[in-house]
């Protein structure tokens, strides 16, 4: 038994202790933090170094350890981040999308490798990293971390035009595993020195169509289990995704595949099918991915030393810069050229929002593992850009939308928050009680709607209550209807004079 392990179970109470108290403060520091416009993943980043070795003397010195972590929260997170991408949305930007995250995450990480060594070279007159040790520098960061910009687009509630929205978590959700394989690649490389252009396409195209293929295979089975398999208990069945999840990428990696790719694919295959206790599933799963990816961050800030930080300030000063003003943008600009879906200013946007975060920062451990010359100096300059990254970046995603003048009204919201269990074949819609509804009566019974159509719940001054007929319908007041004839009850709509509504079809 390890000494680390054995000084775990002798202290757990402190332990447990020390970590809820961490825990308590990250939730209050990130709720602090959003009032200032700072990511909430910048905030846990923080308070992680604030309890670490050069803060409150809290040890944690395990890149394996670290590693494996920020491993499992990986695959939870990209797993939920497919489940919660609607492919009728992606579909649109589908091509785009996949080229951003490949194409774009190539040239990213060649531009910038290649800036890399000459800049150590000009700045310190010799060769401190090798031309692939430099590229591998930057192929860590290469990819658009899924988890800032889930949590920035999504947390913020940032509605954009042109399929802006649908195109980054896309792009971010499915580049992570482009960069996994450029940077296990380049390490192979740099400790073996005789992997041929050849066996690296060749790998990369396996990495990546297995991972494709046991995604949607993988997926597939898990709807059909979850479906079929009858639980006496409802709390199994989101259980069992986080199984499926786990396993999906376990298999996948052990097969050669990219075990990354396979379960955003298998959650994106999963989140557009028609499943059992969808809702409660959803919710699990969206609480479970912000606990990993607060405990992710907070590992990922005990790991680092902030005085080594210091004396590579500089220099990732330089390269951070120039990733996010020239390298990130113009490896978008290249990637789209062949579409025209998107404006000049919607690619200066795609440009802006190639946020770093804990994806760099977890890839940048490889080396650490792998026991490179320099892994100690990339981690460190890994680690300042993300900072960066997320101060500069992270805190102007909305500002910097709001200025290219490609915000848009958020869509109207869902009052009554009901879902139908998937089987039931019917329209469920909201309307609003309008003055011009008024005109036809003011009660419910005066009210002409088709036949199998009923207004369940009425919604005045935030309380709630079933309607009879002679109820009393005051303006302002929103209605929940559901109907089995849709079309019908459209033309019902129309002569009523109602004009905000939304509608959900199961």
């Amino acid at each position: 038994m390890s000494d680390t392990l054995y000084m775990l179970i002798q202290h757990s109470e402190v332990v447990l202790l020390i970590a809820s108290v961490i825990l308590f403060f990250s939730l209050f520091a990130g709720k602090a933090g959003f009032r200032f416009g700072l990511p909430s993943l910048l905030i846990f980043l923080g308070v992680g170094m604030l309890f670490g070795s050069d803060g409150m003397g809290i040890q944690f010195s395990n890149p394996d350890m670290a590693q494996f972590i920020g491993m499992l929260a990986l695959t939870i997170i990209l797993f939920s981040g497919g489940m919660d991408t609607k492919l009728s949305e992606v579909r649109p930007v589908m091509a785009q999308g996949l080229i951003l995250a490949t194409l774009g995450v190539l040239l990213t990480a060649l531009i910038g490798g290649i800036f890399t060594y000459y800049l150590f070279y000009w700045v310190t007159g010799r060769e401190v990293l090798t031309l692939a040790e430099a590229l591998l520098l930057a192929a860590v960061m290469s990819s658009t971390d899924s988890a800032s910009v889930f949590a920035i687009l999504r947390g913020r509630k940032v509605h954009l035009k042109e399929r802006l929205h649908a195109a980054l978590e896309l792009e971010s959700g499915s580049n992570d595993p482009m960069a996994y394989l450029l940077t296990i690649m380049l390490i192979a490389y740099i400790q073996e020195g005789n992997m041929s252009i050849a066996q690296a396409i060749l790998s990369l195209v396996v990495g990546l169509s297995v991972g494709i293929l046991a995604g949607y295979l993988l997926g597939r089975m898990l709807v059909s289990l979850i479906n079929k398999i009858n639980f006496h208990n409802e709390s199994y069945y989101p259980i069992l995704l986080l199984a499926g999840a786990i396993f999906t990428f376990a298999a996948t990696t052990l097969c050669k595949g990219n075990g990354y790719l396979a379960v955003y694919v298998a959650g994106l295959i999963i989140g557009n099918a028609q499943i059992v206790h969808k809702k409660r599933t959803s919710l699990f799963f969206d609480g479970f991915t912000w606990l990993f990816q607060i405990v992710m961050f907070l590992m990922l800030g005990l790991l680092v030393n902030p005085h080594e930080l210091l004396p590579v300030a500089g220099i990732a000063l330089g390269i951070g810069v120039f990733i996010i003003v020239f390298a990130r943008p113009l490896s978008v600009f290249i990637s789209l050229i062949p579409f025209k879906n998107f404006s000049f200013r919607g690619k200066l946007f795609i440009s802006w929002v190639g946020l770093r975060g804990a994806v760099p920062i977890i890839f940048a451990i490889y080396p650490l593992t792998a026991h490179l010359p320099h892994a100690g100096l990339i981690f460190n300059v890994v680690f300042f850009i993300t900072i960066l990254s997320l101060l500069i970046q992270g805190t102007t995603v909305v500002s910097f939308a709001n200025r290219l003048g490609l915000t848009k009204q958020p869509e109207r919201k869902d009052v009554f928050g009901i879902e139908l269990p998937e089987g039931i074949k019917s329209a469920m819609s909201e309307i609003d009680v309008t003055p011009e509804v008024l005109k036809h009566g003011n009660k419910l019974m005066e009210f002409t709607l088709p036949d199998h159509t009923l207004v369940v719940m009425v919604m005045r001054d935030n309380h709630y209550f079933i309607p009879k007929g002679n109820t009393i319908l005051k303006e302002k007041d929103k209605l929940l209807v559901i109907s089995d004839n849709d079309e019908a009850l459209l033309q019902a709509y129309q002569s009523l004079g109602v004009t905000d509504y939304t509608m959900r079809k199961n």
